[in-house]
């Protein structure tokens, strides 16, 4: 789902652009109402899920975008291009077509930070080995790099969306909502879920990550990345 204070913040990096590609577009979330958008999302799965009010969406993938360039005022992407085959060539095809790009994604060289990956899923920690850092990928189109906080009530249900909710993370649709949990989640055989519920039980979360309990919004390692 989009959060809205997060959605303020990739739309107001879209400036003043009337027309916007949204390139791994999945379900459709986080495209901005009052532009004109194009979205380019390669799986059935995700395409089949889109609203009917969603924007027209083409079969494509990032790294070989069917338009000519500067076909589009601005680009975005939103926590998509970690699934791409050629990261960067996605984003060089992205800045090629439209004349601002914009990226919401993580740094994952602070995922291992992330209590959840910290104490639960420390194989996840290395999982984007051998994948361009989020700084080579910013480096790849010139863009600058923002941090965004992620607010306690986010209502995305990205990874580390529930920070100040770890019941959350027990409950099987919210795992399923991530693509953490498919090839971390299934090889750790349900152990980070039964460790975490011992450890909220007795108490020992809340001691562990009492200095995040009145907490609003926490940094960890969300990004902005902008050109143009």
């Amino acid at each position: 789902r989009t959060e809205p204070r997060i959605a303020r913040r990739i739309w107001d990096a879209l400036g003043d652009a009337g027309t916007v590609l949204n390139v791994g577009a999945g379900t459709g979330s986080y495209e901005p109402p009052d532009r004109d958008v194009t979205a380019v999302e390669p799986s059935a799965v995700m395409r089949a899920q889109r609203p009917p009010q969603a924007a027209p969406c083409i079969v494509a993938a990032a790294e070989s975008l069917p338009f000519a360039d500067d076909s589009f005022d601005a680009a975005m992407a939103v926590l998509s291009d970690h699934h791409w085959s050629d990261p960067l060539a996605g984003l060089r095809e992205m800045a090629r077509v439209a004349r601002r790009v914009v990226i919401f994604q993580w740094d994952n060289t602070l995922i291992g930070d992330f209590w959840l990956v910290r104490d639960y899923l420390p194989e996840f920690a290395t999982a984007g080995e051998g994948r361009p850092s989020l700084a080579e990928r910013a480096a790849a189109i010139d863009a600058t790099m923002e941090p965004v906080a992620i607010p306690w009530d986010c209502q995305d249900g990205f990874f580390h969306a529930y920070w100040r909710r770890p019941e959350a993370y027990l409950q099987e649709p919210v795992r399923h909502g991530t693509s953490v949990w498919s090839p971390v989640g299934r090889r750790s055989n349900g152990g980070p879920s039964r460790h975490s519920q011992t450890d909220l039980t007795s108490g020992a979360w809340h001691q562990r990550n009492r200095d995040l309990l009145d907490r609003d919004e926490l940094d960890l390692g969300a990004r902005l990345l902008c050109t143009g």
